[in-house]
């Protein structure tokens, strides 16, 4: 297959040519309340050409790896139609490598029928909860072999695997509907999502208690994040617009995110990278071949850097930083992120609630919306915090304003990095592509709190 994808390289008029082959295997396995909506396995066999001329760009998938030369013809024909001026790519030393995966409890060594017996019990206990009307539960596992190859000479096989895993309890009283959701996964390893018989009965538990939580006053409050919002709302309100095609696209985006501009201070360090190893977002290579970096997107409260492909590394004269992904072989690479996190300081999270004497403390993630640098998220869980104490219990409450104010007010910084490994991520279509975001506890010292 190496000779018959080089040979379909040769002798073409392209400025950049590269193959993706993919081989891959999935299971899906899906509840809605006492129902199995969903339970399978799929194994599918594709691959794409992606061709750039004068600053165009060709791109055909297939699902037959027959007259390969042909599907290359066809992109650099595509490629000739839209492209009228300079290509603008970076430059790519050739590799040749093999990476495989060594896991634990590989997913594809497990049976169907053992998968789908750890989830009957996992929603058994959900649902035998008192007050609880129902349960959602999605679980979803991956093996890919990607084949890469380049007209510069780059030729590379990478094995991945991946698991996800979402668990909600709804609960309902009087016309009252509050839930609770767990978000787990991991790079392969099966046992990750065993053994939470527990968590999972708290989580029912949980929801059954927001019934007849108070709602928090609205108003400003000083903040505490756990590490699960704290790294979704990194993800979300910052990850995204340091995405460098979010960034040569938008104008205004451009004169916000200069690089060198102070947004927070000095303990402020925001990190994007594959090269953090054992995460979902890990690899050693991107889809373009590019070998996988750790980027500090915020040092010391400076921004510093930006997410790239080599397109946009090009364009803006910068470095690529290996963020171009691909969710599979139907779609090509975009700047995605990978794993991003706000890197731990030394406080406990008993120092950073000590000298609050009235605060929320918000916790995990039900959703939320973002446009450029403002933001809303819903948290899952909230308390009150009195006089430097976790307090009462709070219905959810929504958090909004504006992204870059919300970092200046960082005042504080636990030493309790976790990652997010749940949920995926999802851009221009492509959806849901792994990844994880992760912070340690963080203390907001003004941040609008929505409520009665």
């Amino acid at each position: 297959m190496q000779d018959k994808i080089a040979n379909s390289l040769k002798g073409h008029n392209a400025d950049y040519i590269e193959i993706r082959l993919e081989e891959s295997k999935a299971t899906r396995i899906i509840y809605r309340g006492n129902r199995l909506e969903e339970i399978g396995r799929i194994s599918s066999m594709g691959g794409n050409v992606r061709a750039l001329v004068k600053g165009g760009w060709g791109f055909v998938s297939f699902n037959s790896v027959n007259k390969l030369r042909d599907k290359v013809e066809l992109a650099i024909n595509q490629a000739w139609l839209v492209g009228k001026e300079t290509s603008k790519f970076s430059q790519s030393e050739p590799l040749t490598d093999v990476v495989t995966v060594e896991i634990e409890k590989n997913p594809m060594a497990v049976p169907l029928a053992s998968k789908k017996k750890l989830f009957d019990e996992y929603n058994d206990i959900i649902l035998s909860t008192p007050k609880i009307q129902t349960s959602n539960i999605g679980y979803s596992d991956s093996q890919r072999k990607i084949t890469f190859a380049s007209s510069e000479g780059t030729y590379i096989e990478q094995a991945k695997v991946d698991i996800s895993l979402r668990l909600a309890a709804i609960a309902s009283e009087d016309g009252q509907v509050q839930q609770i959701g767990l978000s787990l996964g991991s790079q392969g390893d099966f046992s990750a999502i065993e053994g939470l018989q527990e968590q999972v009965k708290q989580m029912a538990q949980r929801a059954v208690g927001l019934l007849s939580a108070p709602q928090a006053k609205g108003g400003e409050y000083i903040v505490v994040l756990d590490p699960v919002l704290a790294g979704v709302f990194v993800h979300e309100a910052f990850g995204h617009l340091s995405e460098a095609d979010h960034v040569y696209e938008n104008k205004r985006l451009q004169d916000i995110m200069v690089l060198g501009r102070k947004f927070g201070d000095k303990h402020l360090n925001i990190v994007d990278g594959a090269a953090v190893p054992g995460l979902r977002g890990s690899y050693k290579y991107d889809d373009e071949g590019v070998p996988a970096s750790k980027t500090y997107l915020i040092r010391e409260g400076i921004l510093e850097s930006r997410l790239h492909s080599r397109e946009t590394a090009a364009i803006m004269g910068e470095k690529p930083t290996g963020n171009a992904r691909a969710i599979n072989y139907l779609f090509p690479p975009i700047v995605r992120m990978t794993n991003t996190y706000i890197e731990p300081e030394t406080l406990s999270f008993e120092d950073i609630i000590s000298d609050i004497k009235e605060g929320i403390y918000a916790k995990d993630w039900y959703g939320g919306t973002t446009s450029l640098e403002m933001f809303t998220f819903s948290a899952a869980e909230a308390y009150m915090i009195r006089n430097g104490k976790i307090a009462e219990l709070l219905r959810p409450v929504v958090l909004s304003g504006n992204v870059f104010v919300t970092l200046g007010n960082i005042d504080a910084i636990g030493n309790d990095l976790q990652m997010n490994q749940g949920g995926g991520c999802g851009k221009r279509e492509q959806s849901p592509l792994p990844v994880s975001n992760g912070s340690p506890h963080i203390r907001i010292r003004s941040c609008l709190v929505g409520g009665s």
